[in-house]
């Protein structure tokens, strides 16, 4: 019969309990943001699908477009009105950023398109791409506990063709 092993089985499991704490509240944390993430990349995916079909003639990418408001209060809403819960809480709608592309027909390059003519019977320069992001990012902390971390910023972006009228 051995002597002196009382006990150590406990003093084994006292060392490896916050390890074991700590490895599932970083496992939590990830799915978390995975989700939020999830969320935020599905949101931008929403506002570029919904824009993308709009069959308006003069398609002006600026803030103050009806359409781009609409689209965007749908995503974070689920209601074009803004009226319903938000699908995120501490997303706001001027977080998020609609920017148009064109291809030059000469150099095939993408690049700005020409906004003249916007909110006339004549138009703007119909789009190619529209993408949809978040400059600034969504701020998420992870919380694990007894460990400090930086906040993570999110930055999800969807990029589509813009299939609308010309």
């Amino acid at each position: 019969m051995r002597r002196g092993r009382n006990g150590s089985m406990a003093i084994e499991v006292a060392m490896w309990l916050p390890v074991l704490f700590l490895l599932i509240g970083g496992i939590v944390q990830f799915g978390k943001i995975t989700y939020v993430y999830y969320t935020l990349q599905k949101t931008m995916n929403t506002i570029a699908s919904y824009l993308a079909v709009q069959n308006g003639v003069n398609f002006c990418p600026d803030a103050g477009d009806a359409t781009i408001t609409a689209a965007v209060q749908f995503a974070l809403t689920g209601s074009t009105d803004g009226s319903g819960p938000p699908a995120i809480l501490g997303l706001t709608a001027d977080m998020i950023t609609v920017t148009t592309q064109c291809i030059d027909p000469v150099t095939l390059t993408l690049g700005d398109c020409a906004v003249a003519g916007c909110g006339t019977p004549v138009g703007a320069q119909r789009p190619d791409i529209l993408t949809v992001s978040m400059p600034d990012g969504f701020i998420v902390q992870p919380r694990i506990p007894y460990l400090l971390t930086d906040a993570i910023p999110l930055r999800p972006k969807a990029v589509v063709a813009y299939g609308g009228g010309s």
